[in-house]
């Protein structure tokens, strides 16, 4: 454990991209099984110990902490797992050794809610400082240093000399401590089998468009749907569905899930139809429709019935036990064609290709194409083969430009990891009607990315100079800050005091120079709502 607090230490100090990978690396390369693979995990949130939630720390802390000093320190320090690792009482006489990171998995893997206090109290107790904080940030399963699990992985690959784009197709096969992953990196081990079951096969994504033209010659042009991306996969009679982080959300999608019944690997935008049916959607709702969906354990026969999920189809990756990935974009996009008349078609369709004779026809389309359901355009390079993460040069994604409105800051918490200290998520409103007439600020949206780090700076100082209220971890602040807000969409919502959510809001510039009467009105942004 000391080692994993010591990793842990240099990553949350350490800025550059490189070095922390060159800290993981070393790491990885270093430590013995299984400790490695649980850490590995615990950077990727790949665990999760339910008996163990911060109201758990915070219980512990109450029972040998003042709770003034309690408050004041947690305040001040702004990380729960910081505060209770230096407040902690040091025990009294010997504790035995400080535990391995496989002993402490074990053990709160061992533990419920009743046994709960007593094993953390007990694991607390054998370590210091730093180990208590890396043994909180691992139990409580909140990291937050900086580390993605693409970065984990690049690490992985860097440590091994083993190329990342293997590491990402045997990863989602594995669970922790992942010992036939080290076994084939580290010891030269034949690769984890990925034909046995339905596994997630990393995703190819795209760079944001910066030239100002391409020849489409060589690029095809389809719409950026705004659903989430999907992997939908069929091996050995069972099918999976996987968010874009690879996450299996087959139960959430049952009808999508059963639907695919022949082995392959399709790539597509998962939509959702409901009250929309017009425009060029073709009958897809707007990404507020979906939202309703995302996340849930079960689906209702209300839901099923009235917001029944279906994939706009991108591209084929397998199809029966050919991998089509090595192809270029254009015999891969034949190959789905022809597979698309053996589908449901009620749950897939296809992506169409934009039918455009140079880049200025392009651009006068997509400036035109204001339907809820579509987010931009995707140019792919005709020749490109399926390969994981982005290369430059082979798709692109030209997002739609978004939509601009002024709004009052309301409210602000602090953020975590590198941000604990600042006040960076922000909540915004716009008036109801005219404020000099009485009206009142609702909120609309909240934000906590858009600005630089000395923005961010300005930003917490206003926040601390100028709070009116305080609710628990939230200030409210004086209505006297005006933000331009970007957002890509607004949409009529029934949770909200004013009736409306913004999809992707973030703060585009701090109006420091504008009064917050002059702020948008409810019915300004109301009227930015599609048909």
């Amino acid at each position: 454990m000391k080692r994993f607090a010591a990793l842990l230490d240099a990553l949350v100090l350490t800025p550059s991209r490189n070095a922390k990978l060159a800290l993981l690396a070393t790491y990885l390369r270093e430590v013995p099984d299984p400790d490695r693979g649980w850490a590995l995990a615990a950077l990727t949130d790949g665990l999760d110990f339910p008996a163990v939630k911060a109201s758990l720390i915070r219980a512990l802390m109450a029972e040998r902490v003042d709770p003034v000093l309690w408050a004041l320190s947690r305040e001040y320090v702004g990380d729960t797992a910081e505060t209770a690792s230096l407040l902690w009482p040091e025990p009294v006489g010997e504790q035995g050794p400080a535990p391995t990171v496989a002993e402490v998995v074990g053990t709160l893997t061992a533990t419920n809610r009743a046994t709960a206090p007593a094993t953390v109290a007990g694991l607390m107790d054998r370590l210091d400082v730093n180990g208590r904080y890396a043994f909180l940030k691992l139990a409580t399963g909140a990291m937050r240093i900086g580390i993605s699990a693409r970065l984990a992985k690049v690490a992985f690959a860097q440590a091994f000399a083993v190329r990342v784009e293997e590491v990402e197709e045997f990863w989602h096969g594995q669970t922790a401590p992942y010992l036939p992953l080290f076994e084939w990196a580290a010891n030269g081990a034949a690769p984890p089998r990925t034909d046995l079951l339905p596994l997630f096969r990393p995703f190819m994504l795209a760079h944001p468009l910066e030239a100002d033209s391409l020849d489409l010659a060589d690029y095809a042009a389809e719409w950026k749907w705004d659903g989430i991306r999907v992997q939908i996969v069929h091996v050995a009679g069972e099918t999976r569905v996987y968010s874009r982080s690879g996450d299996d959300i087959s139960a959430t999608f049952p009808e999508v899930t059963a639907a695919l019944t022949m082995p392959c690997v399709l790539d597509g935008e998962l939509l959702v139809r409901g009250a929309h049916q017009g425009g060029e959607a073709g009958g897809a709702a707007s990404f507020n429709a979906l939202q309703q969906r995302l996340g849930r354990k079960t689906v209702s026969k209300a839901m099923l019935r009235d917001s029944p999920a279906f994939v706009r189809l991108y591209d084929l990756l397998i199809e029966g036990k050919e991998d089509l990935r090595e192809q270029a974009w254009e015999q891969r996009r034949s190959r789905l064609e022809a597979l698309m008349p053996a589908l449901y078609p009620a749950r897939f369709d296809i992506s169409q290709v934009i039918a455009a004779k140079n880049f200025d026809e392009l651009a006068e389309i997509r400036a035109r194409a204001r339907d809820e359901a579509i987010e931009g355009v995707m140019l792919k390079r005709r020749d490109s083969p399926y390969v994981a993460g982005r290369r430059t040069g082979l798709w692109y994604k030209w997002k739609r430009d978004p939509l601009l409105i002024d709004c009052v800051l309301m409210y602000a918490q602090r953020g975590s990891g590198k941000r604990s200290s600042f006040y960076s998520d922000f909540t915004f409103g716009c008036w109801n009607g005219d404020p000099d007439q009485g009206a009142e600020l609702l909120p609309v949206g909240k934000a906590y990315f858009g600005f630089t780090d000395a923005e961010l700076k300005e930003l917490d100082r206003h926040v601390r100079q100028h709070t009116v209220a305080k609710f628990g971890p939230v200030r409210e602040t004086d209505k006297s800050l005006v933000f331009e807000v970007a957002f890509d969409s607004v949409h009529i919502s029934k949770r909200h005091k004013s009736g409306v959510a913004m999809r992707f809001p973030r703060i585009s510039r701090i109006r420091s120079d504008k009064p917050a009467h002059e702020a948008d009105r409810l019915a300004t942004l109301k009227a930015l709502i599609a048909d």
